[in-house]
């Protein structure tokens, strides 16, 4: 026989309504305030060309903007950096080590060089796979 479910009220029930109570304020503000009638630009000048000239510091767009071009070389700075970062912990081994894009040895703690090594006797191949 099934039973009835109970609904448990306390004070895990807080958090919930505070976002209904949030929900129910900012609807009624929205639902209240008069907005004005939308304007659009004057004239018939291109708004992505006044935005691509804004960019780059140039006067010649049909609508007067600010200048962004500090602003775009900070931002092109900063995507180059974290770039570079992403490419450093991509090729960050487990050990912390920088790893190579060839890999001649197994063990890092294996004596001689990689060209001292006879390519032959080597369980690792030059392009990185293992025979």
């Amino acid at each position: 026989m099934t039973t009835r479910p109970h609904l448990k009220i306390g004070r895990h029930l807080l958090p919930g309504l505070v976002a209904v109570a949030l929900f129910v304020v900012l609807a009624v503000t929205v639902l209240t305030e008069s907005f004005p009638a939308p304007a659009g630009f004057p004239g018939g000048g291109s708004i992505t060309a006044s935005i691509g000239y804004a960019l780059f510091n140039f006067d010649a767009g049909a609508y007067p903007a600010e200048g962004f071009l500090a602003t775009f070389i900070i931002i092109a700075l900063v995507l180059d950096v974290a770039l570079d970062a992403a490419v450093m912990l991509a090729k960050t081994e487990a050990d912390g080590r920088i790893a190579g894009a060839l890999r001649f040895r197994t063990d890092p703690d294996e004596p001689g060089d990689a060209d001292e090594r006879d390519p032959q006797r080597s369980p690792v191949r030059p392009d990185g796979g293992e025979d």
